[in-house]
């Protein structure tokens, strides 16, 4: 805070002409204008439809890349933004108690592997305290990361094939060097999960990656997914980023609880959503959405649309620190308050403004 210091009294012995043009020198100070105003800001930038994802390359062998599964991603959404009135104040700060750099990654020191693109097949493998330079194609059961930090060039930093089972991700850092991955230089997944087992991730300090944790089932919680990066795929066009990205047609529970998942990325540089819930491969179910702050993307949630059901989203802050409505559309889109077990309760903006979904349709 700026220390105000008070002028000194003026002099008894101060002569009358001095008097008189110290008079006329505050008088022209006081006529002069008011001091500079705050730029005015947009609230968000004009923004390109959601286009398709380019589907990747094709499947690889074991020991090479992961091929991204294909995805058909959702068009442009119909359904309205919830949206706040136009007299809404600036963003406010980011809300405390949510995870962020000091509550996630790594809590011992760590010991440089160049491990490159590798392959775990040893059921119950345990990496911890590793500073890894690739990234890990887990082909085994109950494989535990802890403690660790990844830095990828590849489709993903972690990745569990189909068939296996029981993989946790803790307290670890997973990040990419952006312009450097084999989509055109992006990369993908930072957590990516390929199979029908839940996944846990936890504690973890997340960026780069264009869909940060991608799975239909798992426990997401307690995580900071920050500064993705957007890129633009082998077929030239933008990947779509999202901090939380499922495709629907999972066969167990999906739990997203007390995370601090942020998209910077501009909507018209294929800014998708913080939390999406998509239909791509089926419809969408049993998914928990609690107690997370949410920013960024075109709508900052996708609620799985019509034919979702068992959707649960309670407690979470949408922020406005990207967009006055949260997403660059507003803060909720394809929510489908008709479906069966569907609960929407309590979410809000920052300023503590209640969110309430308008209709899909």
């Amino acid at each position: 805070m700026t220390r105000l210091h008070r002028h000194p009294a003026a002099r008894p012995a101060l002569a009358r002409p001095a008097l008189t043009l110290l008079a006329l020198v505050l008088c022209t100070a006081c006529s002069s204008g008011g001091g500079p105003t705050r730029a005015d800001r947009s609230p968000h930038a004009p923004h390109a439809p959601r286009t398709t994802a380019d589907p990747g390359p094709p499947p690889p062998p074991p020991t090479t890349a992961l091929s991204s599964s294909p995805e058909a991603t959702p068009s442009t959404p119909t359904a309205p933004a919830s949206r706040r009135p136009t007299r809404r104040p600036p963003a406010p700060p980011r809300p405390a108690g949510f995870p962020d750099a000091r509550t996630t990654g790594p809590r011992i020191p760590l010991t440089p592997h160049r491990t490159g693109d590798m392959t775990v097949k040893t059921d119950g493998t345990v990496i911890r305290g590793w500073d890894i330079t690739g990234s890990l194609d887990i082909y085994a059961n109950d494989v535990t990361i802890i403690d660790s930090r990844i830095t990828s060039t590849n489709w993903w930093g972690v990745n569990l094939r189909p068939g296996y089972r029981g993989l946790r991700v803790l307290h670890s850092t997973i990040t990419a060097l952006p312009g450097k991955g084999p989509d055109n230089g992006g990369e993908d997944y930072a957590v990516s999960n390929m199979g029908t087992s839940s996944v846990e991730v936890g504690w973890c300090d997340i960026s780069v990656f264009g869909n940060a944790l991608s799975m239909g089932q798992g426990h997401i919680h307690d995580n900071y997914v920050h500064d993705l990066v957007p890129f633009r795929n082998a077929g030239g066009e933008w990947q779509h980023t999202d901090a939380v990205i499922s495709g629907g047609g999972n066969k167990g529970s999906l739990i997203i609880r007390h995370n601090t998942l942020l998209n910077p990325v501009a909507v018209d540089r294929g800014a998708s959503a913080s939390i999406g819930l998509f239909a791509d491969t089926g419809h969408v179910s049993n998914t928990v959405i609690d107690g997370n702050l949410l920013a960024g993307g075109a709508y900052s949630l996708y609620g799985g649309g019509d034919g979702a059901s068992g959707i649960t989203v309670t407690n979470n802050v949408f922020s406005t620190r990207y967009h006055r409505n949260a997403g660059g559309y507003g803060a909720v889109a394809a929510w489908n308050a008709d479906g069966s077990g569907n609960v929407w309760r309590g979410n809000r903006f920052s300023d503590g403004t209640p969110i309430t979904p308008e209709p899909d349709r």
